[in-house]
């Protein structure tokens, strides 16, 4: 059974991330290859309490923003800037199952969304959980928080 849709308050959250411009098509490649190369940055840097992956989504223009939490603001490079996630009203899922089934929860989002009068922007994003080894085993636990910006 699907989670519930909920509206909160999200709050901004330092995030190291890769950001680019990718076609639907090829997010499959780009979001671990990205999450790599920040956990190296990362670690490289010393960044103090890394936490959950992140992949934050601006559509239509396909501007997406790969990486993961951090404490605080840093100096990035080339490649990994600082960056937060957004602030501000939200609807809000939890997907528990493979990564290949959360659309399903981004769909739900935004029809729920559209029954009730509330206007999405065109941001979105995902958090996902820390990996626990039981996933590995079973696969229907494996926890993706997903988000909605709603407009002012």
């Amino acid at each position: 059974m699907p989670s519930p849709i909920e509206l909160t308050d999200s709050k901004p959250v330092s995030t190291a991330v890769i950001r680019d411009r990718v076609r639907p098509k090829d997010l499959a490649r780009f979001v671990p290859a990205a999450c790599g190369e920040v956990w190296s940055f990362v670690r490289a840097a010393g960044l103090p309490r890394p936490g959950r992956h992140i992949a934050v989504y601006s559509a239509p223009q396909g501007t997406v923003e790969v990486g993961v939490e951090v404490a605080e603001p840093f100096v990035g490079n080339d490649r990994v800037r600082c960056s937060e996630l957004p602030s501000g009203r939200v609807a809000t899922t939890v997907h528990f199952g493979p990564y290949a089934g959360f659309a399903d929860a981004h769909s739900r989002i935004r029809q729920w969304c559209a029954e009730h009068g509330h206007r999405l922007s065109v941001v979105s994003w995902e958090v996902y959980g820390h990996w626990e080894e039981n996933w590995n085993a079973d696969p229907s636990k494996i926890r993706t928080d997903v988000f909605h910006q709603l407009e002012d």
